[in-house]
């Protein structure tokens, strides 16, 4: 038997109360509003119809970026407001997440999980072809999107030359995975990310004299193998390919590789020299991603 209307419209009526009450709380939580001004903008809702956060709008007590705040924490997506997360402003996934470059990101990632990531194949290199190319940014963005779809995330710095995650996440020098390669540390150096529970990294460490015999040790498969039994995704970021072989030691590792490709610089030559070292070393070209700046 069907239920009578009023009901319905009972329920859902309650239900979207709820959530306006719970909007309202949040704002209250987070000081963007007052108990006296919730009341405010509910006696506004109530008399023109409108939902929480367009009320509070039209008083000028919030803006959009606030509503799209708590929204976010209402449906597990969590991103930083300008000025909070003490990161930079590069980490464009962290504080713009509905531009059209975080769209982008999502996209890719989109494709990564449908044609590379699986319950076996959780890890995935990093490379551009020559240096300055972005990688480690675009490492740290994919991180962020990664993790935003709640899916536990590592970066790994194996870029041991000229780390940079760790000044991206803003986080202080420490040990890392030149020391756990070395035999000299564990990986309980692992750190979670402030503001972002499914993302965790695995610094550079230690400045080493040896980056690519280390990255070459055979402990560095079992080093692997435990990170993809506790992450679901695993991003190295690595030098460029031209720079050393430290790119090579590590996508042959993670047997695959996603290559950075900067418009306007990157050679054609240089990119089919780089193609064939990886396919030599056993790494699988899963794609490119063309950058400008």
């Amino acid at each position: 038997m069907n239920k009578p209307m009023h009901s319905i419209l009972s329920t859902a009526n309650t239900a979207s109360s709820y959530k306006d009450s719970h909007i309202g709380h949040m704002l209250v939580e987070q000081g963007k509003l007052t108990l006296q001004q919730v009341e405010t903008v509910r006696l506004m809702q109530k008399r023109e119809g409108l939902r929480f956060g367009e009320a509070a709008k039209r008083l000028g007590l919030i803006c959009e970026d606030d509503i799209q705040q708590v929204l976010s924490r209402q449906f597990d997506y969590p991103y930083l407001q300008d000025g909070s997360g003490n990161f930079p402003s590069t980490l464009i996934a962290a504080y713009r997440p509905f531009s059209v470059e975080v769209e982008e990101l999502r996209s890719i990632r989109s494709q990564l999980m449908s044609r590379w990531f699986s319950a076996s194949r959780k890890k995935l290199a990093i490379a551009s072809v020559n240096s300055g190319d972005g990688t480690s940014l675009l490492t740290a963005n994919l991180a962020v999107v990664f993790a935003q779809l709640g899916v536990q995330t590592l970066v790994v710095d194996a870029n041991l030359r000229a780390p940079r995650q760790h000044h991206i996440f803003n986080l202080p020098t420490q040990s890392g995975l030149a020391d756990v390669l070395a035999g000299r540390s564990d990986l309980n150096m692992i750190e979670m990310i402030d503001s972002f529970v499914d993302l965790s990294l695995l610094p550079a460490g230690s400045p080493a004299p040896n980056p690519q015999e280390l990255l070459n040790r055979a402990s560095f498969n079992a080093i692997n193998q435990t990170l993809c039994e506790r992450f679901d995704v695993v991003l190295y970021d690595t030098p460029a390919l031209l720079s050393a072989g430290d790119a090579l030691a590590v996508a042959a590792r993670a047997g695959g590789v996603l290559l950075v490709i900067r418009k306007d610089h990157t050679r054609i030559s240089d990119l089919a020299n780089v193609s064939d070292q990886l396919r030599h070393s056993g790494a699988e070209i899963v794609g490119s991603v063309m950058v400008s700046f």
